[in-house]
């Protein structure tokens, strides 16, 4: 079964969504083909004080979205060549979001492969937020917009239920200029045996 998630599962605390993320699936429809990736990896970035969220310095043009409401897309470019996906939660005002940093094809299913330029991909995974943005062509046309099938971009629950030892808790990636709280286990990562499952 294939439920559709809307502005209830993420106005919720960030490290719950982040971790909840993990085995639901992102959907990207490109010219007309759906192409589905369950999250494998994820990264929490919460609040005013967190100094490794773009909000640490308050709200600007770039971080708007990190501000409204739960459900939304927040993209960003990077080392000026690369797009980040991030999904807002949490109350509206808060900035907080999840940057999704890993997903991936059932082992051994390679029909979108083509259609979305896959050419590095260990056991079906994409890993890096760069290359799974690269591949599911999303960008600054999807910031601000709801996660839904109008915008392209969703994010859906299909029954897959992920337990806490299937999950590696770590620190967060490029950001040790925020000292110890880049070192907050703040990084949820799916374990690789549970990475081959058929779903």
């Amino acid at each position: 079964m294939k439920n559709i998630l809307g502005e209830d599962f993420f106005d919720r605390p960030t490290l719950l969504v982040a971790r909840d993320l993990l085995g639901k699936f992102l959907v990207r429809k490109i010219s007309g083909k759906e192409i589905a990736l369950m999250i494998t990896e994820t990264e929490a970035y919460d609040g005013f004080k967190d100094l490794a969220s773009h909000a640490r310095r308050g709200k600007t043009p770039r971080n708007l979205p990190m501000y409204g409401k739960a459900g939304r897309i927040y993209v960003y470019f990077t080392y000026g060549m690369h797009w980040m996906l991030n999904l807002t939660c949490g109350k509206e005002e808060y900035p907080a979001a999840v940057l999704i940093r890993g997903a991936g094809l059932k082992p051994g299913d390679t029909r979108f492969a083509r259609s979305i330029s896959l050419k590095e991909i260990d056991l079906g995974e994409i890993v890096g937020p760069a290359r799974l943005t690269k591949a599911l062509v999303i960008d600054k046309s999807l910031n601000t917009k709801i996660l839904s099938k109008k915008s392209g971009l969703w994010v859906e629950d299909r029954g897959i239920h992920i337990s806490s030892k299937e999950i590696e808790r770590t620190g967060r990636i490029g950001v040790d200029y925020s000292g110890e709280w880049a070192k907050k286990p703040w990084r949820f990562v799916l374990k690789r045996d549970k990475k081959t499952v058929v779903y």
